[in-house]
């Protein structure tokens, strides 16, 4: 599936999780799918826990997350010392 298509599967509604990008027809916002995976959950877990998600859905989350990031700035949070 090509990027445009996967990125379709990401909304944001101000009346839905309070305007975070949540997969289409869910209230699964892409910051808790990420937060799924960053604590170890495999793809096959969340696709057991969450009926009527797919493997795109995912992705989607991904590449939505990837995106978001082409075009940001970091600016480091501490700073070192000599």
């Amino acid at each position: 599936m090509d990027d445009s298509r996967l990125l379709e599967r990401i909304v944001a509604n101000p009346h839905v999780m309070a305007g975070k990008p949540v997969i289409q027809g869910t209230r699964l916002t892409v910051e808790y799918i990420l937060g799924l995976f960053a604590h170890g959950a495999t793809v096959n877990d969340v696709l057991a826990e969450y009926d009527g998600m797919n493997e795109d859905d995912i992705r989607a989350c991904f590449l939505f997350a990837a995106r978001s990031l082409e075009s940001t700035f970091f600016m480091p949070l501490t700073m070192e010392t000599a």
